[in-house]
């Protein structure tokens, strides 16, 4: 099974995964998680990748393709993976294709999870990560028990710079812009399905009855 989620920054694509995680034991692979990680570890990709994510801008497309390239010769996608924020455009779905039928795989479907604009403002905005383990807060949907403070670690909860009110706009902007070809171009395929993305378990009863139990 291979399950790719679209959806602007967000829309719950994350937590749609963790959910398909769970129900059909294959591997959750997130772009931006593994950038993080490059992040985290200060390499040179992440040093390069953040300065674009940092300004609200997408990263550049060889560089994201390289790292899923790498990412999808691991041993634990065999039997199937979710793409997470990959593809972005029609230039990286080309790639993944060309990748798919390289190795003699088949997309299962196409999910795009689309809430209104307003929607995904408010959920960015007011989203809070622990700096030490990454763990996800919102100022009124997800507090911690004690205000800055992880209920996981103990670490510092901060706001990523990127979800600031200001550049979320922007990134939502830019979202649309480059992706509008790439939904066309997986409807046209016959493989995107379309949910509401309002709520996730509203969303989570969408998705089974796209991919079933």
């Amino acid at each position: 099974m291979i399950v790719i989620l679209l959806g602007a920054p967000g829309a719950g694509k994350g937590s749609q995964a963790e959910l398909l995680v769970k129900r059909y034991q294959i591997p959750h692979i997130a772009t931006g998680d593994i950038f993080r990680e490059h992040f985290k570890k200060e390499t040179p990709i992440g040093k390069l990748a953040k300065e674009y994510i940092n300004k609200g801008q997408l990263v550049p497309d060889q560089l994201t393709n390289d790292i899923v390239r790498d990412r999808l010769s691991q041993k634990d996608v065999q039997k199937g993976f979710i793409l997470d924020g990959y593809p972005r455009n029609l230039v990286q779905a080309k790639a993944l294709d060309q990748l798919i039928e390289r190795h003699g795989w088949k997309v299962t479907a196409v999910i795009n999870i689309n809430p209104p604009q307003d929607i995904l403002v408010n959920r960015i905005s007011g989203r809070r990560i622990c700096s030490k383990c990454g763990a996800v807060y919102h100022v009124t949907n997800k507090k911690p028990k004690v205000e800055g403070i992880c209920d996981v670690c103990g670490g510092e909860i901060i706001q990523r710079k990127d979800d600031n009110a200001e550049v979320v706009l922007k990134r939502l902007e830019v979202y649309e812009n480059q992706t509008k070809e790439l939904i066309d171009y997986y409807r046209n395929q016959g493989i995107l399905q379309d949910v509401s993305g309002l709520e996730i378990a509203k969303t989570d009863k969408e998705v089974v009855q796209i991919l079933g139990e």
